[in-house]
């Protein structure tokens, strides 16, 4: 193979399920999820369930204004104690197999013929507690007994793409709201999306908006190609939509040196942030088996363009566009990994060599369970 051309993955990574149960159990089981937005949960009793892993995964605010996860499963006989994705419960989850009770925090507080049985710890037989951290505005779970540290699993994507965290704090991205959500059941394997978005060799051939509103991406290279590096947009764009007309006004703590600019971060493994002027856009991808992948797209404005009413539609457009590009060029793809022409894996050009990073880091992960 010539220096122009390195290997990618063999298509069996895309299609084994014993490598996508290796994958559940060994990263989105063992890293930094994100799981869900705060203010999707804003009162107690709201709650949410999320698929991490293998694991359902229960979000739920409580009493005291704080959030709590936890495995979304009862103590008793393991039934699942929410089966709803989403809503409200007013004082408590109660199992619907035996009746087992459960506060907010997780504690257990009834059960049939409980005083009967005073031994019976309720703390040590309550819900099973996941570790949670909110950044962003989301909420983040671990599933490990001893997790990573946030700084070294989640912060540094920020710092190895942008030079510095600090370049995150004018967008306030926690004081955004959603103005837009867009789900997307993908039929692909969740490492097709992110080598996709990590890279802009296929931007000209399928993102026509796109590249007329950041005309470097036509020439092949990503902005994450380059550390610190934001893609400009073109000199008669005005701003980040559809049609390249004007958009809201900057968010009002950017700095001017982050004007007309986009930048693109991948948070491994199932994140992706997308910084621009006066918006934001974070994907989240729910790996579901190895060949589907929901993805949850939020785009974030500041709180008076919400409150307002103000009209969000032309920016949506602009990357609702671009992720169906994305995800049926994945999905174009998806069939083919298991074809014996993908029976040893493709090649990367120049344009897309970081992706290999990628690949090694994932190798690592697999080998580290061994």
């Amino acid at each position: 193979m010539t220096g122009s051309l390195i290997s990618t993955l063999e298509g069996r990574y895309y299609t084994d399920p014993a490598i996508f149960a290796q994958e559940q159990a060994s990263i989105f089981e063992k890293m930094w999820f994100c799981a869900v937005r705060s203010g999707d949960l804003p009162n107690a009793g709201d709650f949410r369930t999320v698929q991490v892993g293998r694991e359902s995964v229960l979000i739920a605010r409580d009493r005291k204004g704080a959030l709590n996860a936890f495995l979304n499963v009862c103590r008793h006989r393991g039934a699942r104690i929410c089966v709803d994705e989403a809503g409200s419960v007013k004082r408590a989850f109660q199992c619907p197999y035996h009746a087992w009770t459960y506060a907010l925090d997780g504690n257990l507080i009834a059960a049939p013929n409980l005083t009967s049985m005073p031994d019976v710890d309720r703390v040590a037989y309550g819900l099973t507690k996941v570790h949670l951290r909110e950044w962003l505005g989301y909420v983040w779970v671990n599933l490990a007994d001893e997790p990573p540290t946030f700084e070294d699993d989640v912060l540094s994507a920020v710092t190895e793409r942008l030079g510095t965290l600090d370049a995150l704090d004018g967008y306030e991205i926690d004081q955004l709201s959603v103005g837009k959500r867009i789900v997307y059941d993908v039929k692909a394997n969740w490492k097709l999306i992110i080598e996709n978005f990590m890279e802009c060799y296929h931007c000209a051939t399928i993102h026509p908006e796109l590249t007329e509103v950041l005309p470097e991406f036509a020439d092949g290279y990503a902005a994450q190609y380059y550390v610190g590096h934001g893609a400009e947009f073109g000199d008669e764009i005005k701003g980040f939509t559809v049609d390249g007309s004007e958009g809201f006004e900057k968010l009002s703590a950017l700095e001017e040196e982050r004007d007309r600019k986009y930048y693109a971060i991948t948070v491994k493994p199932q994140v992706f942030i997308n910084l621009v002027p006066d918006h934001v856009i974070i994907h989240r991808m729910y790996p579901l088996a190895a060949d589907r992948t929901v993805v949850e797209c939020d785009w974030l404005y500041a709180k008076e363009v919400v409150d307002t009413g103000r009209d969000v539609s032309r920016s949506v457009e602009l990357f609702h566009r671009v992720n169906e590009q994305d995800f049926e060029a994945c999905e174009r793809c998806q069939p083919a990994m298991a074809s014996r022409a993908y029976a040893q894996g493709g090649v990367l050009v120049p344009s897309e060599h970081h992706i290999g990073g990628f690949h090694a880091w994932l190798v690592r992960k697999l080998e580290s369970a061994d």
